[in-house]
């Protein structure tokens, strides 16, 4: 059984990033995920349909040993395998769970045009809220990772809310409940960050020269810290090398969006004016035909 949510009436939500007074009184919070621990049992999966009450989608086999293709409305966490052939000629199985990151400048935000249809809170996890949704699919074009998902029945648009419920509460995720090797856990991102580069430089003495932590700046870093055993790589993983939120998005929201309100508002005084000047429109007087 789901818990509860903080989008149910009377139920506490978590105060917005920046709502009042700009300024933080929650710690940022943050997922580690170490790929190199990931043995694809797909636990982590369960929990989450469970916990988030989502419905079942059936499966797909295309040669993988993924669940899906891709993230699902109903899916939220999914496990990404792929092979690869080193430098070294040795074959890599690389797995990673595959889920919205929570940006810190999150793509989805600067994209959505519905207010509150998309919220960050203060402690960074980044929402949908269903009830302000429009289902416009702009978000997706703004996330530069392809997270969110079109629901067909419901006309929103759903994505892994990082169980900010359970968050709330000071349980941890369900995925990472779920674990059973070490390779998720939840905290604070200081601290992810610095069980991140402690894994990495033991990965380096193993001979993992290429080791590196995935959290990229280009949008402002993520509430979802990665190890990558081959940084070097990130394509390797389904993850972009340097993403950014595309400038067609700052572009729309910054600068088209407010120009098109402003040519609104012209054009309704200009209309005003003209009405006051020369008066309604009236019929002629004159006879048709003459």
């Amino acid at each position: 059984m789901s818990g509860p949510s903080p989008r149910d009436p009377g139920a506490h939500r978590l105060s917005l990033w920046g709502e009042k007074t700009g300024i933080r009184r929650l710690p940022v919070v943050s997922k580690y995920i170490d790929t190199t621990t990931c043995i694809g049992c797909k636990a982590c999966e369960v929990a989450c349909q469970e916990w988030n009450d989502l419905q079942v989608v059936p499966t797909k086999q295309t040669g993988s040993y993924q669940t899906l293709p891709t993230l699902d409305a109903e899916f939220w966490n999914l496990i990404k395998f792929s092979e690869r052939e080193t430098s070294e000629g040795a074959l890599a199985w690389l797995m990673r769970k595959d889920q919205c990151l929570h940006c810190e400048d999150p793509g989805c935000l600067a994209a959505c045009p519905a207010p509150g249809a998309i919220v960050q809170y203060e402690n960074g996890i980044v929402d949908v809220d269903p009830q302000k949704c429009i289902g416009c699919q702009l978000c997706l074009t703004g996330c530069p990772f392809n997270v969110p998902r079109f629901h067909k029945k419901t006309g929103k648009m759903a994505k892994c809310t990082l169980c900010v419920d359970r968050v709330h509460v000071g349980l941890e995720p369900a995925c990472v409940k779920a674990c059973p090797t070490g390779c998720l856990h939840f905290g604070t991102k200081l601290d992810m960050l610095a069980k991140g580069q402690a894994r990495v430089e033991q990965l380096k003495e193993n001979g993992f020269d290429r080791a590196a932590l995935y959290d990229p700046p280009g949008v402002g870093g993520t509430g979802v810290v990665t190890v990558l055993a081959h940084g070097d790589h990130p394509e390797w993983y389904d993850l972009p090398r340097d993403p950014h939120v595309p400038l067609t998005v700052r572009l729309w929201k910054g600068v088209l969006r407010p120009f098109g309100m402003l040519a609104i508002f012209a054009a309704i005084l200009a209309a005003l004016a003209h009405f006051m000047t020369f008066g309604p429109k009236r019929p002629g007087t004159g006879e048709e035909g003459a």
